[in-house]
């Protein structure tokens, strides 16, 4: 079985940022990237380090607005929207759950869609489903297809299984694979005899948010899976949806967890500030 390290990607990303960047002329600055947390969950801090980082790396600019988990929804809102029409700001990140108290479906209203990196607002969710290119995509949803079409895996014609029916990934996943002309079937933990749905598929995407949900009994013979479940054992150890080790004998390739379609998820990011900022264009995929 072949490893699809996101890595890899990552570093074809990486390449079309900064070759867009040396394009932009030495007097033009480097897009600004908000990253907006309210408290100090450890998954939010890992996420907000790794996409600084990334940035970083990339020749871009990040910066962190962080709040108390305490905040009010009439102070959050308020914050949010100096942070929102900042000029100086050509993307937003907004790390989600927020707390109860703040009324999220309200920020995702609020959120400039010309700015929202993760498809959050309703009108970035319209456009993916409509199949509007210029829309964002949620980063982890686009980042398994940067995964597929960088290791030059077909994906038109081919009968893909999504486990996982998330706004983040399994929904808008789906409509990113049939715009690629696959043919989708989206299952979930409920789905009767969801081992058969999945062994069935040339393609299976994890995303069920359970740890090794899914063993070799549910692959079939030369599948591609990607894994994009971010989990913690009961060792505390990280891992993803699939026992990668039980898949094995059956599948063809697969990603790591870590190492896999995280990685590639924080590039993708990247690639949405340029595209946000004007310094790259609408759709360039990593095979192009």
């Amino acid at each position: 079985m072949q490893i699809l390290k996101g890595a890899d990607v990552s570093a074809k990303i990486k390449a079309q940022v900064q070759q867009a960047l040396s394009g932009s002329g030495r007097e033009a600055q480097p897009p600004k990237l908000a990253i907006v947390r309210v408290g100090e969950k450890p998954d939010d801090l890992s996420y907000e380090r790794g996409a600084m980082k990334k940035m970083e790396a990339f020749g871009l600019r990040a910066q962190s607005y962080a709040y108390p988990a305490d905040i009010s929804d009439d102070d959050f809102k308020a914050a949010f929207r100096a942070v929102n029409e900042d000029p100086d700001v050509a993307g937003i990140l907004v790390l989600l759950p927020l707390p109860k108290q703040i009324r999220q479906a309200d920020i995702a209203a609020m959120i400039d869609p010309a700015k929202d990196l993760d498809g959050i607002s309703p009108v970035n969710m319209a456009k993916v489903f409509a199949g509007d290119e210029s829309g964002f995509a949620p980063c982890t949803a686009e980042a398994v297809i940067e995964v597929l079409k960088a290791n030059e895996i077909p994906i038109a014609g081919k009968r893909v299984t999504i486990v996982g029916r998330s706004l983040v990934v399994g929904k808008p996943l789906a409509m990113l694979m049939l715009k690629e002309n696959a043919t989708v079937t989206v299952c979930h933990t409920k789905t009767a005899d969801l081992k058969a749905a999945c062994s069935q598929a040339e393609i299976l995407v994890a995303a069920a948010g359970r740890a090794r949900m899914l063993d070799g009994s549910y692959v079939g013979d030369g599948a591609i899976v990607i894994d994009v479940g971010i989990n913690a054992d009961a060792d505390g150890k990280l891992c993803g949806d699939v026992d990668l080790e039980s898949v094995q004998e059956k599948a063809a390739m697969a990603t790591p967890v870590p190492g896999g379609v995280g990685t590639v998820t924080t590039a993708v990011l990247a690639k949405h500030l340029m595209r946000a900022a004007g310094r790259m264009p609408i759709a360039k995929s990593v095979e192009e």
